[in-house]
This record gives structure tokens, sequence and C-alpha cells, in this order.
């Protein structure tokens, strides 16, 4: 291993200390950089230079402090013939495929470094989030082998009756920490929901072995009463700072003054062209791309998504969806009766591509009164005019009943080339987070060496002690610490100088 004892060279060290001589500081000769590596016979070899008689062609230094003249050989090995090593001791910046990058049109922009640092950290504190236990008694200390829960929906109130969302139960849900594993879940509770029989568990079997980048994974099911009534709970992997479908583009109101300004009698006005409200088409085949895939992945499974629904789908980051709260209707509407309970998979699949189509038919519109009934020829010729005839013939397969079962592979061509738009968006994307790990790579170390430094130096409780007291190699450390965060300018005032810093310690 490196030894921050070397004068010259880490891999080996010239053996002169305070007591011997105090030149190691005092050397006027720069290190050559090649030197910096040498093959081990030659570290060996130089190692017990000191001790050996000066051969021909060695320099004898010598130095006198306080009276006392010391004679020293200089150890520093010669350059090897034939091997060239790199003058450096910092990082290359951007790599030119990623800092003349252009920015895709009417394409949302990638994370700039400031931005993706911001959002891990968000992640980070949403992960680590906690709450008072005192402020909120309604929700347990622990749930099965579940703690510290904390709640990501405002919590309902505890003598509601009426149902909420699509699932026909009171829900809510919470980020709670598994301690088997110590990570973080995200549990689903259903509310007052008794499971009488453990067939269904065989559909959850089948939604826990589905790894998809667009799923939400399915991790565990579970009844509990430490709510104080029957509860169903569905575990599920977390994504830290992930909302809603509609929390991100369906929560103005203003969005839906098109479709619902209009009064009886009323002719309609001129429809709007290139509506500053409307999302980018490139977005929305963004959004077709990772929702068919998902799709696909479940319907190959012999499974039914049963839940695209603006309100069930996350989005995080710019444009990343994931398919949430899957195997949920299939536990709540299992029938006991059926023999076979893949048996209605076919017909619920064929709901899937439906409810895609209006998915996609309310984002084309940027409102949910588009995919009313009453609003759907209106919805169409605005698709019509602002968008691809693509993008609408794929909005009316999905929409329009067929003669025969449809697939989410047919609607592959209609995707087409913008497959690979897709493609190349997130390689391009993954070069830019590649880039920004690689001016991250070295902390980690470098943060290391200023913990041992910190570690070693300055313990004047262990002076007495020869292994930590200052001489030898730990007055070496001394130095070298000095030399990291002591500088000063010309006119003797301290200096902070990183770029100093941090070439230094990656010489180490």
């Amino acid at each position: 291993g490196m030894s921050l004892s070397a004068g010259s060279s880490p891999l080996h060290s010239p053996k002169i200390t305070p007591h011997t001589s105090p030149a190691p500081r005092r050397r006027s000769h720069t290190p050559n950089p090649a030197n910096y590596m040498v093959p081990t016979s030659a570290s060996a070899s130089v190692a017990n230079a000191v001790s050996q008689p000066p051969s021909t062609g060695q320099v004898i230094q010598k130095e006198t402090v306080g009276g006392t003249t010391y004679f020293y050989t200089d150890t520093t090995p010669a350059p090897l013939t034939g091997m060239v090593f790199p003058n450096y001791h910092i990082y290359h910046p951007a790599a030119p495929h990623v800092a003349y990058m252009q920015p895709k049109a009417n394409a949302p922009s990638f994370f700039m470094a400031d931005e993706l640092r911001q959002e891990l950290i968000n992640r980070h504190l949403i992960t680590m989030a906690q709450i008072d236990q005192a402020d909120i008694p309604a929700v347990p200390a622990e749930v099965d082998s579940y703690h510290s829960l904390f709640p990501l929906e405002p919590l309902p109130p505890p003598n509601r009756i009426q149902k909420t969302s699509n699932f026909g139960y009171i829900t809510s849900c919470y980020k709670a920490v598994n301690s088997k594993d110590d990570l973080p879940y995200c549990l689903r509770r259903i509310h007052g929901f008794r499971l009488v029989n453990t067939k269904c568990m065989v559909l959850v079997d089948m939604w826990k072995k589905i790894q998809h980048s667009n799923i939400v994974t399915l991790r565990e099911v579970f009844t509990t009463k430490a709510f104080g009534e029957h509860s169903l709970v569905f575990a599920y992997d977390f994504h830290a700072g992930g909302e809603t479908m509609m929390s991100r583009h369906f929560n103005d109101p203003s969005a839906d003054a098109y479709f619902t300004k209009r009064k009886w009698g009323q002719h309609d006005g001129p429809l709007p062209r290139q509506h500053a409200g409307l999302l980018p088409e490139s977005l929305i085949w963004a959004y077709i791309v990772q929702l068919s895939s998902a799709l696909r992945t479940i319907h190959t499974a012999g499974l039914a998504c049963r839940v695209m629904d603006p309100t069930k789908i996350l989005v995080t980051g710019k444009t990343r969806l994931r398919v949430n709260c899957v195997g949920i209707f299939d536990v709540l509407t299992f029938d006991n009766s059926q023999n076979n309970p893949l048996a209605l998979m076919a017909q619920f699949q064929q709901t899937d591509l439906i409810s895609l189509g209006k998915v996609v038919l309310a984002l084309a519109c940027n409102s949910l009164s588009g995919i009313q009934r009453e609003n759907l020829q209106k919805a169409m010729e605005l698709v019509t005019i602002n968008y691809s005839s693509d993008l609408k013939n794929l909005i009316l397969y999905l929409l329009t009943d067929q003669n025969r079962l449809r697939s989410v592979n047919d609607i592959m061509p209609m995707i087409g080339a913008r497959f690979y738009t897709q493609l190349d968006a997130a390689q391009m994307r993954n070069d830019v987070i590649e880039e920004d790990l690689a001016k991250e790579v070295q902390n980690g170390r470098l943060f290391r060496l200023l913990a041992k430094l910190g570690t070693i130096n300055e313990r004047p409780e262990f002076q007495k002690d020869p292994t930590w007291s200052e001489t030898g190699d730990r007055y070496l450390l001394k130095l070298f610490r000095d030399h990291l965060f002591h500088q000063v300018t010309e006119a003797g005032t301290p200096w902070i100088d990183l770029s100093h810093i941090i070439s230094c310690l990656n010489k180490v």
C-alpha cells in the first residue's frame, strides 16, 4: 500500500526522521513525477540505501543544523527508461460528448450538476423523515416487521365512512423501515379489510416475481391489527420524491376551461392551435413508451395492471414513470368461487389498453375533462390540430372497440422510430450521470485520508508512546498536514487553495 512517509515516492521511505536529519522538509529539488511508480525490486534496493555505503554515481547530501552536520544520500531513484507516467494529480473535465451535448427540441432538459445534487438531497431528506409519535398517536410504532412509519399522504379522519380512491376502501400510505434489512418501503394500508381466503396469494406471488424499471415492485402482503382494526397492507419498493401523474400534470383547474366554458346554445369557438398549456409531443411519447413497456411485461406474465390511472402512476425526476399499486385489485376483488384465478385476466388486459388510451388522451389535452364521453369529439379535434397523426391513430386504436382481442404489441408500429429517440435520450442521460459520478469518484478516498490524518495528528496525550508521538513517520504526517492546510499569500495571510489541497491528496 501507499505510505505517507515517502519523501518523493509513495513506494519507498528514506527512513530519515527529525532525530537523524531534518533534511526531508528542506530539500530543494523537485521530485520527478515519473518516479512515483517504480518496480518492487527498485524500491527494495533503495529502501536500504541509507544504511549502506554509497555506491558509484550516488550523490552525498550534507546539511548543518545547530552545529551538527548530517550526511545522507539522495535516494530518489533514477527515471526508468522507456516508461512515461502521466504528470497529473487532478481529473479531466467533462468528456466532449457530454460537454457539447445538444438539447433536443421540445424535450425536457437534462439535469445539471446542481439540480441533480439537489434532487438527491431531497430524496435523502424524504427517506430519513420521521414523525413525533406523540403528535400523531394514530400511527403505530411498529407494524409487523416494519417500524418508523411516516405518512406519505394526509391521514383520513378517524370516523370517515365514505370510501376513497378507486379501490372501494379507505386507504392510507406510509414510508416504513423493514427491520429485517433496514431498507425503506412504501406500505399501502387498506382500512377495515379482513382477508378470509388465502387463495389470492397465488396472484401475489406472481406479482412479486415481476421486476421492471417502470413498475413499483410488490414485496409482500400481510394482515395486521396494529392500527386498531383489521387491515390489509401491501409493501412496495419506496421511491423517494415521487409524485403522481395527477399532481404533476392535472392539478391546474384552469386547464379544464376549454371543455367547460361552453354555454348552452353557444357555438364553439375556434380550437386553440399550439396551446401554450399543452404538453410537448416528445414528452407524451416518452410516457407512452414507458407505460406500454410496463403493460407488455405485466401481460406477458399472465397478469393485468388494472391501475392504469393518473392517480396510480408515479413520476420521479423529469420523465421517469412507474406504475404503482399493482396487485391490489387482484386481492380485493378475488372471487373464491373461481376455480382458475386467471380466468378473467384476458378481459382485464383489454381494459388496461382502454385505460392507457384514456391516460394518453388526457395528457394530450392536458385535462381529465377530455376523457369524459361528452367531450371525446372535442378532445380528438384538439389532438388532430396540435399533434401528429401517429398519436391520434394510437389513441383511436386504444379507445375504439375492435373485432378482435388487442395486444399491447400492436401499438409498437405506431410508436415506430420514436422508440429509438427515447433509447437515445436514456443513453445520453446515462452519460450525464456517469460524468457527474466521475467527478466524485475519489471523494471517498480523499475523505478517508483526511480522517486518518486528523486521527493521528495532534495527540498530546500519547506523547510518551513511541507509536503515537510526533516522531518518525508521524512527524512527516504533521508536516504534510501543515503543507496541505497552512498555505499563505505573499503577504503572509492565510489562504484557502482547494486545488492545492486536492492535488496534494491525489498524489498520496
